[in-house]
């Protein structure tokens, strides 16, 4: 759902009395890097939306899906991965690791230190081939010249960068749209992006969970957009496997018995779209 947090100051120090968009992430998805404040947080919001942690493990699932297709069918190897918040089996780079052993490369990029230290002990023996950024999302400049990202991504080969299920925790003043323009005009043609935003087109219950999650976590969200909004996201790209965004559930569905959103209070929309 929310992996990485965006919003707010560009690096979050660590508070565990406020819930943190990760660590709630992590607990709807049956994850133990979690606190009280956190499951406390994630109860409401399941008043609010009872099919909110369905939606996170759609999310998860499509987040899984979208790699091994890009790996497998794209041959694509290098991966930046934007608010990539907590770890959790299977990794992006365990994924692509699984298919292209000897040539997977991924940078996980996130602003919370806790983060930061959960993937440093993931990462001990894959500092060769993989590497964590403890940096704000929207400092592109800073993420593509970072020492990571130029010494494991070959810009003159195709990459895939992912924004899944955190576009929302940018706010409008931000404009996230540009954020992922400003992305894909650094990728070389033949690049992807995988994307997906909490959305809604119920304007109460968009206006409802945005200001029950910017006082829940003390301002570090955005917003949850309209389907409209979202497709905004995809402009002048080339969509992939669909005409159009999507309920993510539906992109390449790997059969019925994955988790499939059927309650609609929000939904995670989006998709995989190449750079021409």
């Amino acid at each position: 759902m929310w992996r990485g947090r965006a919003a707010g100051r560009s690096i979050i120090q660590p508070d565990f009395d406020t819930p943190s968009v990760a660590r709630m992430y992590d607990y709807l998805i049956g994850g133990r890097d979690n606190y009280s404040a956190d499951r406390e947080a994630c109860a409401e919001l399941l008043r609010i939306a009872p099919s909110t942690r369905e939606l996170a493990l759609v999310n998860r699932a499509f987040l899984v899906r979208s790699v091994r297709y890009l790996a497998e069918e794209c041959g694509v190897t290098q991966y930046i991965d934007h608010g990539s918040g907590l770890p959790t089996p299977p990794n992006v780079h365990q994924i692509v690791q699984e298919i292209h052993p000897d040539a997977a490369r991924v940078v996980y990029v996130d602003n919370d230190p806790i983060v930061l230290g959960h993937g440093k002990m993931m990462l001990e023996e894959d500092t060769a081939t993989t590497a964590v950024i403890l940096q704000d999302m929207r400092k592109t400049d800073a993420i593509f010249e970072s020492e990571e990202v130029r010494r494991l991504i070959d810009r003159n080969k195709p990459i895939a960068c992912l924004f899944v299920s955190v576009l929302h925790c940018v706010p409008e003043k931000d404009d996230p749209w540009k954020l992922v323009r400003d992305v894909a005009r650094r990728l070389p043609s033949g690049s992807y992006l995988v994307i997906s935003q909490l959305a809604s087109d119920d304007p109460q219950l968009r206006s409802d969970i945005t200001q029950f999650m910017r006082a829940t976590t003390g301002g570090n969200w955005g917003e949850v957009r309209s389907l409209a909004e979202v497709n905004r996201f995809f402009d002048g790209l080339e969509m992939v496997e669909t005409q159009a965004p999507c309920e993510v559930s539906l992109w390449r569905p790997d059969g019925e018995l994955g988790p499939r959103q059927k309650t609609k209070e929000w939904v995670e929309f989006g998709g995989v779209a190449r750079v021409p």
